[in-house]
């Protein structure tokens, strides 16, 4: 397991803003030397001095071979894959469009494959290396009205699952993280047809009481103890074990809750 006093080399992806950037500032603050990227081409203010900054747009199989080239120029190596980079995407089935579900699929899921299968076989040629996959409580309990953004973290879920038993052979760890709601910037990159489950989505977002540098720092203490299923919160955490423990309870929850939309789109309707 690896120690607090253990110097690392970490690459942070979506690490401008939001969740990354206070993964960044979390990882650097404990030691480790960091390399935060994200889609400007200039690295962002209050990144801190001691990390590294590169361009790497998860879409571009380029940009991940350029990552991988750096890496291994720069450190010979790496430690840490934490594939934090995503979007958010709400909407019904019958509203929210095509064009929405291959944007959010393609940022949120084949980003975190291409992460995974380009740094894959450098971790395979170490002996070692820990992949953290960024997915959300939405991989684990299923709202209603957010099927895109459930269906993708959801395959995030299963990806880091099957790939903690294919990979451990070699030495190679792999956690995902599951918070539910938090203070961030992520209600920023919405993108959507349906505006109304998007402006719910939102107030859900700017309401809660813990922000990125709290979810951070509890994901950075647990991958030091090399946790798989990493669930930063109390309110991820109540709803994931009251889904397995309480299954009629949560389905009646569930159910309430697209009532309570109904309702809410219903009016807004009739307006």
């Amino acid at each position: 397991m690896t120690t607090s006093f253990t110097r690392r080399t970490v690459l942070v992806t979506g690490g401008a803003s939001g969740l990354g950037a206070a993964l960044v500032a979390a990882f650097s603050a404990r030691g480790d030397r960091v390399l935060a990227t994200d889609l400007a081409d200039e690295a962002p203010a209050g990144l801190p001095a001691e990390a590294e900054y590169l361009r790497l747009d998860v879409t571009s199989d380029d940009d991940w071979a350029n990552a991988l080239a750096w890496v291994e120029e720069h450190w010979e190596g790496l430690d840490l894959l934490i594939n934090n980079a995503g979007v958010a995407a709400g909407g019904r089935i019958d509203v929210l469009d095509m064009d929405d579900w291959r944007w959010i699929t393609e940022i949120n899921l084949f980003g975190v494959v291409r992460g995974c299968r380009t740094f894959t076989p450098l971790f395979k040629r170490q002996g070692s290396g820990h992949i953290v996959n960024t997915a959300s409580a939405a991989g684990l309990i299923h709202p209603p009205a957010m099927g895109s953004y459930n269906a993708t973290k959801a395959a995030v879920v299963a990806l880091s699952e099957t790939l903690h038993h294919e990979l451990r052979p070699y030495g190679v760890r792999v956690s995902v993280v599951c918070p539910s709601f938090f203070r961030t910037n992520l209600a920023s990159s919405l993108r959507g047809s349906d505006s109304e489950v998007e402006k719910s989505a939102v107030r859900l977002i700017n309401g809660s009481r813990l922000g990125a540098e709290d979810i951070a720092a509890r994901v950075v203490r647990a991958v030091d103890r090399g946790t798989h299923l990493i669930i930063p919160d109390a309110q991820a955490r109540a709803a994931f074990w009251g889904k397995r423990l309480a299954r009629p309870l949560y389905d009646r929850a569930m159910r309430a809750v697209a009532g309570r939309m109904l309702r809410h789109v219903g009016a807004k309707e009739d307006a």
